[in-house]
């Protein structure tokens, strides 16, 4: 595939609002994750929570878009000049130009549950107040971005589970080299909720602590949530070496089973040469490897084959999810963000919370420095959905 510049990005996590303490946070090989005390959550797991997201308040004329994932939204469009940057790319080539690509799993699916608490007691009927359209829809997200942004070109939300803000990138540089439009924000926005929190645990997938990726001893997931955005963009004529550039994507989907992997990672390595094929690189091209490494017992086992048939231990890896949690939609743009650091100021992130790797890759316990060129980003979802994002250094 054409490069595509990654000119401008941020991401909010639990560690943080913006790139700053991210990168902070993962060089010193810190965790955000904590007990839960989310909402009425009477469960013993870990979180991932972004201070501060209830106190966040809407422009009055965006009010219908109210909830929690909305409202997450807003909070990371104003880091890192990020709305500057979009307004600038409008400027130049038409807000009717820039498409609007963005990933979810439950959107605002918090606010219906709170409408719920608050229903008739004699007919059960939803509060008057209640905007599904816009607080719960799984488009609900777009639609707030797009209209916060005043942008007017194609809007679509990916939902494919935890690929689905990896796979955005992918939709987005197809339909700038297709001419339709010339640039996209990209990206995901996913929040705690209930329906998250208790449905993972019902699948026994959750960690009573705080989550501990490839570890010998993992025993779940720590969920958390996040904000992460992107601008891509064709590049510009003169590059900078420091520049930022989206070289490859690779999607597959195994449909192996609803919500375990294929156990050899067959999908995942169908999603890996994908995208080394679509940036025209081999396995010597990868610097770094950004695991989806989300702690369950079978995810990593089934990604680690994947990765070490492919790359054996040549290739340094790590999950960063026990640093930001879990954070399910939003983690390819996250992870993406994450990559583009690595790239940017040279160093590749331990796996917070992991203390005894399981065998067969260079598994990073210590945050090393070291030049990064190219990174491999991978992010596999329920279903076998699968998208693997390569991203380099312009020099």
């Amino acid at each position: 595939m054409t490069p595509f510049q990654i000119s401008r990005y941020t991401a909010t996590t639990c560690l943080g609002r913006g790139i700053e303490p991210l990168r902070d946070a993962l060089l010193a090989g810190r965790s955000g994750l904590k007990p839960c005390h989310f909402e009425t959550v009477a469960l013993q797991t870990w979180v991932g929570e972004v201070e501060g997201v209830d106190d966040e308040v809407l422009p009055a004329h965006l009010s219908a878009f109210d909830c929690r994932n909305n409202r997450l939204a807003q909070i990371g469009l104003v880091q890192d000049g990020f709305a500057e940057a979009v307004q600038d790319a409008a400027q130049r080539y038409g807000k009717d130009r820039i498409g609007l690509f963005l990933g979810t799993s439950t959107a605002g699916i918090l606010e219906t549950e709170l409408a719920y608490r608050r229903r008739d007691p004699d007919t059960g009927a939803l509060p008057a107040d209640f905007h599904y359209a816009g607080s719960h829809n799984t488009y609900s997200v777009g639609a707030f971005v797009q209209a916060w942004l005043g942008l007017t070109g194609p809007a679509v939300v990916v939902s494919s589970a935890c690929s689905s803000s990896a796979k955005v990138f992918a939709s987005a540089a197809r339909m700038i080299a297709a001419g339709l439009i010339d640039a996209a924000v990209v990206g995901g926005v996913d929040s705690l909720c209930l329906t998250t929190l208790y449905g993972f645990n019902s699948l026994e997938l959750t960690s009573p602590d705080a989550c501990r990726p490839f570890d010998r001893n993992r025993d779940g997931i720590s969920i958390g949530e996040a904000a992460a955005f992107a601008l891509l963009e064709r590049p510009a004529v003169t590059l900078a070496d420091d520049a930022i550039l989206l070289l490859g994507v690779g999607e597959s989907s195994d449909a192996y089973h609803m919500s375990s992997p294929h156990p050899e990672g067959r999908g995942a390595r169908e999603a890996m040469e994908a995208a080394l094929a679509s940036a025209g690189l081999t396995v010597a091209d990868i610097d770094y490897i950004n695991l989806h490494g989300t702690s369950t017992p079978s995810n990593d086992a089934a990604e680690g084959k994947a990765v070490a048939a492919m790359f054996g231990t040549r290739v340094p890896c790590s999950s960063t999810k026990g640093a930001t949690g879990h954070t399910l939609g939003a983690a390819g743009g996250v992870e993406a963000v994450i990559s583009a650091l690595t790239l940017r100021d040279g160093f590749l992130p331990a796996s917070a919370g992991t203390r005894d790797p399981e065998p067969g890759l260079d598994y990073l316990l210590a945050t090393r420095r070291q030049p990064v060129r190219r990174a491999l980003s991978n992010s596999f979802g329920f279903g076998g959905t699968n998208c693997s994002l390569i991203l380099g250094r312009a020099g």
